[in-house]
């Protein structure tokens, strides 16, 4: 969806070029250059954006709901690890990126979803994005967000990154996070209190080709999003008045748990051991959380997550 929107956006910055109205396009080039850091510095939010009708309509239908499991006190700073990314995100962007029900469950606290920087260098996408609340997955803007010494801030971050959207496999329960301890040394050095936050249903939107690991497919894919730095998963769904084939996702129902927070101390200088200590413990409250919801949501009970 985002690849798409951006697609279009370059498509007329390109028209803009070549057709009578170059001198726009130089204006917002001298723009780009002036405001380029401001996906790192918190973005620039528009809540009139979030609001759109539109969004109402998508959220309503899969539909997405998202569920509160405990209290998130507003005079913290946090750091939601969100799980899985399937193809679409469309838990992360439905509950973060819209007006939802989060500014209700959770009053005080304002989320921003940090995505790849590459985004951000389309024109016309990036103002889209960030009025939507999304900032760069970078450790600078991460850092700026969990910085606020009021606390309200929640930094959420899709865990598995574009490499996860490979797993996105129905039924799947795979999750890329034994090498990702990036957030943890974030959270360690910010004192941002940890929050794992597992959205059921989100796999379930899309049929993917199959792409077992060793395959000649999944050895092409994962070359290109080492080179490209995004995923290129290849799924169909349901088509606009059909029900056999198309790229509009299927109407499933994807539930959103956000769980408890784990505490952290601040501490600046965290050694590998810290950081592996908490990280495990990251793992555990993730599968916890998981385990305690899956039968609410339609998970067999010998299903397990399985970390890589």
């Amino acid at each position: 969806f985002l690849s798409l929107v951006a697609e279009f956006c370059c498509g007329f910055f390109v028209i803009l070029i070549l057709g009578n109205f170059w001198f726009l396009a130089v204006l917002y080039l001298l723009w780009l250059y002036v405001d380029w850091g401001t996906p790192c510095a918190g973005g620039r939010r528009c809540q009139w954006v979030r609001g759109w009708t539109v969004w109402k309509y998508f959220r309503e239908y899969f539909p997405i709901h998202l569920i509160k499991t405990s209290e998130l006190n507003p005079n913290h700073n946090y750091l939601l690890g969100f799980h899985p990314h399937g193809v679409l995100v469309a838990g992360a962007f439905g509950n973060f990126c819209t007006d939802s029900p989060f500014k209700n469950l959770f009053p005080g606290l304002t989320p921003y979803l940090h995505i790849m920087p590459l985004w951000f260098g389309c024109p016309f996408f990036r103002e889209y994005i960030m009025s939507a609340g999304m900032v760069s997955a970078s450790k600078e803007s991460v850092s700026h967000v969990l910085n606020n010494k009021g606390g309200g801030h929640a930094s959420v971050i899709v865990i598995g990154g574009a490499e996860e959207s490979l797993n996105a496999h129905p039924g799947s329960l795979t999750l890329n996070i034994l090498k990702r301890k990036g957030f943890i040394k974030m959270a360690l050095k910010h004192g941002a209190h940890l929050v794992p936050v597992f959205s059921f249903g989100e796999n379930e939107l899309f049929k993917q080709v199959a792409n077992p690991k060793g395959s000649w497919l999944r050895n092409v894919q994962e070359k290109l999003q080492k080179i490209m730095g995004f995923a290129l998963p290849l799924f169909h769904a349901r088509g606009v008045f059909q029900y056999s084939f198309g790229l509009i996702p299927y109407r499933q129902p994807i539930h959103t748990v956000v769980g408890s927070p784990i505490p952290v101390k601040q501490n600046l200088n965290p050694t590998t051991e810290e950081i592996d200590q908490l990280h495990a413990l990251y793992l555990q409250k993730l599968k916890k959380l998981f385990e305690e919801h899956k039968s609410n949501y339609g998970i067999p009970a010998h299903k397990s997550l399985i970390f890589e």
